[in-house]
């Protein structure tokens, strides 16, 4: 149950990550007079690069998770 529940939250954060705009001040302005194209552009690689660390430190955890599930049996 647990398991699916972590599954399901974690498949909505990546699907719902492209709704998020995510511009900090300076990618902003940059983007503010431009088309539209370019500011989906700027805000997708922004959220693409963003994912990454997250994924990193998931993984990190999980393998930490499974040492001491194993040192512990």
């Amino acid at each position: 149950m647990c398991k699916k529940r972590i599954s399901f939250f974690i498949l909505l954060m990546v699907f719902t990550s492209k709704v998020s705009f995510s511009q900090c001040a300076m990618c902003k302005a940059v983007v503010e007079n431009g088309d539209v194209s370019m500011a989906e552009g700027v805000n997708n690689g922004i959220t693409y690069l963003m994912i990454f660390p997250y994924l990193l430190i998931g993984v990190l955890f999980y393998v930490i998770y499974r040492y001491k599930k194993k040192v512990k049996n």
